[in-house]
């Protein structure tokens, strides 16, 4: 044969992108816990978005594209009066959950922050129910809901477990994108053809790149590039219902699949392997371990690979509160992914550089005894040199056993500890907290918190009567998984 012609014969489809497929639609969730931490990380969800609403620049995001426009059986965005098209309503859900950095987050070899699938789930679900219910038909109720979010979490956090997007300059939001796709199809009712071409072109998209979160150009795309990944998601499953052909061999075709384009050439040591060794690699099959063992961030708004080091800040503050101008250094011991990306030194540009520098993060709540959202604003720190004067004199050090204990399955700790030294030569003790109270080893201790902080943000938005309404809804797991979609929205809405 001329080696001037290419061989044309159509592959299968890439084995993981059937894997996902055949996960989507045929996997059943029994475990129990894995349904109860799913409504939790639902109320968490919504209540991270409702908070997200007080910024003005998260909501000039929001709204149709084009003024005016009436959608029947629009998706509906919680805490506003906006009913837009699913599409433009997974962005804005996916932007305003994602915006103060508060919600769930997954922490393995790659990053990220599952929940932020929400957007095309609940967009989705609300218009065809309502669709629904105009036809005569029935809904889907909350419980369709609460499945599509189990096994968005796990196609994310499964394919984070081993696979480090991050190293090789790509953004852990094509995650997102791609576990949008696969449930949003499923939502949409593809077959396993349709879900197969849907998951190919998430996979041809180009991806995007991580540099919007670090030093030098972290800026708030971070903040909406989640509801982006989602909405795009829900884009590509409407795309292959209509009918479009997919990509079988989007991911191994040699030279212009996924693997040689995006995943190994700006990598020296991955691209001097041979194709076998640069391919996606899974330590279990996909089931219900992601959101059984997923990370709230309950106490503070913050990059979580800092949510220890805040911690360790607050339990430290009433022994440094009086004396923070005697302070020689602060140390802070921690981990290899904290320090790969958001350790940094220098101005901070904006409250999105700043909610990813855990100088920051550890001196406010050093100096105040707490981190809320509004101490990123820019009036916040220019009003407080002292922030920055102290900054200027924390060490970071490596300590190898958080790292390691970091990937380790059975802790997956996320550890940092801070101690402060002051001028006359004392100290306070090394405060170290290695699992942050969001952690499954926490659960008992948290949930109630989760619990207030879900009323707390409630508040932020409405009536008594109606929070308390909403809440008594979703503290009930068998009364929420039956009530149609539709209706749970109706009580969100202005």
């Amino acid at each position: 044969m001329s080696s001037n012609v290419d061989l044309n014969n159509r592959p299968d489809y890439d084995q993981v992108i059937q894997d996902i497929a055949d996960y989507v639609l045929d996997y059943e969730i029994v475990s129990r816990e894995a349904w109860d931490t799913a409504r939790n990380c639902l109320i968490d969800t919504l209540g991270c978005g409702l908070l997200a609403l007080r910024f003005p620049e998260c909501t000039k995001h929001l709204g149709p594209l084009v003024e005016g426009t009436q959608v029947p059986h629009g998706a509906r965005v919680p805490g506003t009066s906006f009913r837009l098209d699913p599409v433009k309503a997974a962005w804005d859900i996916g932007a305003i959950v994602r915006w103060l950095d508060y919600n769930d987050t997954w922490l393995a070899a790659e990053w990220g922050h599952p929940s932020d699938n929400l957007g095309a789930i609940l967009a989705i679900t609300d218009h065809l129910s309502q669709k629904r219910v105009a036809q005569g038909e029935a809904p889907l109720t909350m419980r369709d809901v609460l499945e599509a979010m189990i096994k968005a979490h796990e196609i994310q956090g499964v394919f984070a477990l081993e696979n480090s997007f991050n190293r090789v300059g790509l953004d852990h939001v094509f995650l997102v994108k791609l576990a949008s796709t696969a449930v949003s199809a499923k939502l949409l009712g593809a077959n396993r053809e349709q879900i197969l071409s849907a998951l190919s072109h998430a996979f041809a998209d180009g991806q995007s790149l991580r540099t919007y979160r670090h030093a030098p150009n972290a800026g708030s795309r971070k903040s909406w590039a989640a509801g982006d990944a989602s909405s795009r998601g829900l884009r590509l499953a409407d795309i292959a219902l209509r009918g479009e052909m997919g990509i079988p061999g989007v991911l191994t075709a040699p030279q212009w699949g996924f693997y040689d384009v995006s995943f190994s050439h700006t990598n020296k040591d991955l691209a001097t392997k041979p194709q076998a060794q640069r391919q996606f690699s899974f330590p279990q099959p996909f089931g219900h371990y992601v959101m059984e063992n997923v990370l709230f961030k309950i106490s503070f708004p913050a990059e979580f690979h800092a949510q220890t080091a805040a911690e360790a800040a607050v339990i430290l503050h009433p022994q440094v509160k009086d004396r923070l101008e005697e302070i020689e250094k602060i140390v802070i011991t921690t981990h290899e992914s904290a320090i790969r990306i958001i350790s940094k030194v220098g101005p901070l540009a904006n409250a999105a550089d700043r909610d990813h520098c855990i100088q920051y993060m550890s001196v406010v709540p050093l100096i105040f005894g707490n981190l809320v959202a509004e101490h990123y604003e820019d009036d916040f720190h220019a009003g407080n040199p002292l922030i920055d004067h102290l900054r200027d004199k924390i060490e970071i050090v490596e300590d190898p056993r958080y790292t390691r204990e970091y990937l380790e399955d059975d802790k997956r700790s996320i550890a940092n500890a801070i101690q402060v030294f002051f001028t006359d030569g004392s100290s306070t003790e090394k405060v170290a907290v290695e699992y942050p109270i969001g952690h499954r080893r926490r659960r008992v201790e948290g949930i109630p918190l989760l619990e207030e902080k879900f009323k707390a943000n409630l508040a932020t938005r409405f009536a008594p009567q109606r929070c308390t309404a909403i809440f008594e809804l979703a503290r009930d797991q068998a009364r929420l998984e039956a009530t149609p979609v539709h209706k749970f929205v109706d009580l969100l809405v202005i």
